[in-house]
């Protein structure tokens, strides 16, 4: 095999491989040969067909799988002769391939790019730190009691009042038509949850069962069914009964239907759930943070393929909200070619993060184990109700779908593991302010290499940790 050198520009290698005739012979005839052992032609034993006849009946299909596999293989052998990583497959051509002549192709790959080893001891982070206030604990106690209560029928001849809930039957009209959607029986109105349209609900204030009420509201501009925002409705509403709320006190004996033994384990538990709530916020704050830091400081070269898929994807994406009408305001006025500039910077920024992630964790030797593995698929199959065994399968059968289990993971454990190297310096936040979108705070000078937040075209990715 010889590798011939054609041309190298940045990270693109070019280079032909020519292959003998003489081996390229010698591959068929030993497959020719293989075939023979196998064939059961007329007048001949197995094994004894002449290779003259074998070549005249199976030598073009054998020229051809021997074709395929000596490019494969030797393609192969070039790569690791060179010493290149591939970042994608190699777009291979076809120069010359003729009967009792040698073979010649081209490969076209781009490389991946070397990497200088990160210096994370001196990267510097601040972790938000928010402790659990009384006002989050009582609404979570607000909220779990609400999920408990209990709606009884009110017997009594009295009218609705705020809080109660109606039980009716309701068929909408515009311009005296019924439209799609507008029609429900036996529908559980909360007057004062602000379920229904603004208006509905107070208009049935004082409504007593068996009473019949007009109810006319007019839909909001951004409501979601075009053909009805911003238009006025009419809604004829049977009242069948009124409910009243009861509210259950928080005791042990409701801390145990939900698995505690007392009302104190119950909050025990609901603070700790709030707790880590507030702790996966700053750790995503935290990774935001190191992401930036990184961006900044590695300006290497990245392979323009890997760009152009994670662009598509975006770019998908944004074609998706520009045809849905929801492209964010400071997107609104820019040309489609401004907005591709700025998304393929995101989509390079994503790839060189992604490099430079997958670098620092083959250095440094981190690793997923197989219980991390076993957790994400857990995790996904429950996803899934009743159909978690099928989804097991799924993955075991299908390597391509694991390896996109396995990226994730990798790239939490190689965080993690940063951010045990680096400086990390505890700040005390309010829950408003740990909550609050980090894009939000950020200067109106930013630097470009920093993602602005395209919430509903940018890809649910945590490379660039919203």
């Amino acid at each position: 095999m010889q590798v011939i050198d054609k041309s190298t520009d940045g990270l693109t290698r070019e280079f032909n491989v020519v292959i003998p005739a003489t081996s390229i012979e010698a591959r068929v005839v030993s497959r020719l040969n293989e075939v023979g052992q196998q064939v059961r032609m007329p007048g001949f034993r197995p094994g004894k067909v002449p290779m003259k006849l074998l070549k005249s009946r199976y030598g073009e299909s054998v020229r051809g799988e021997i074709l395929e596999s000596t490019i494969n293989e030797s393609t192969q052998a070039a790569l690791t002769e060179k010493a290149l990583k591939p970042a994608m497959q190699p777009k291979v051509e076809l120069v010359s391939f003729e009967d009792g002549k040698g073979l010649e192709f081209s490969v076209k790959i781009e490389v991946l790019p070397e990497i200088e080893a990160a210096d994370l001891a001196g990267i510097a982070l601040t972790r938000p730190v928010a402790a659990v206030t009384d006002e989050e604990m009582e609404k979570a106690q607000n909220d779990f009691l609400k999920s408990r209560r209990t709606a009884e029928k009110i017997d009594t001849a009295r009218g609705a009042k705020k809080g109660d809930a109606v039980v009716a039957d309701f068929v909408g009209t515009m311009d005296g038509v019924e439209f799609q959607g507008g029609k429900a029986e036996g529908a559980t109105i909360e007057l004062g949850a602000g379920n229904f349209i603004p208006g509905f609900e107070d208009q049935l204030i004082g409504a007593k069962a068996g009473d019949t009420v007009t109810v006319k509201v007019t839909f909001p501009e951004e409501y979601g069914a075009k053909e009805l925002a911003g238009k006025p409705a009419e809604f004829k509403v049977d009242v069948k009964e009124l409910r009243e709320y009861k509210t259950p006190e928080l005791n042990d004996e409701l801390a145990k239907q939900v698995g505690d033994e007392t009302a104190e384990g119950l909050k025990t538990r609901r603070r700790a759930f709030i707790q880590g709530s507030h702790d996966t916020a700053a750790r995503m704050r935290m990774k935001r943070q190191l992401l930036d830091i990184l961006a900044e400081n590695n300006s290497f070269p990245v392979p323009q393929g890997m760009v152009d898929i994670e662009f598509d994807a975006i770019w998908r994406q944004m074609e998706q909200v520009m045809k849905s009408g929801q492209l964010d305001p400071e997107d609104a006025g820019k040309s489609e070619d401004e907005l591709k500039k700025e998304y393929r910077g995101i989509a390079e920024r994503r790839v060189r993060l992604g490099l430079l992630l997958s670098d620092i964790g083959q250095k440094n030797n981190v690793q997923i184990s197989q219980d991390d593995l076993t957790r994400a698929l857990t995790q996904e199959a429950m996803r899934y109700p009743g159909q978690e065994q099928a989804v097991f399968e799924y993955y075991q059968k299908n390597a391509q779908a694991l390896e996109s289990l396995r990226a994730p993971i990798f790239e939490e454990k190689v965080v993690d593991f940063i951010f045990t190297q680096a400086k990390v310096t505890d700040e005390t936040v309010s829950v408003e302010e740990l909550m609050r979108d980090p894009d939000e705070e950020a200067p109106a000078a930013e630097s470009e290499t920093k993602p602005k937040k395209k919430a509903k075209a940018k890809k649910a990715s945590d490379k660039d940790a919203d």
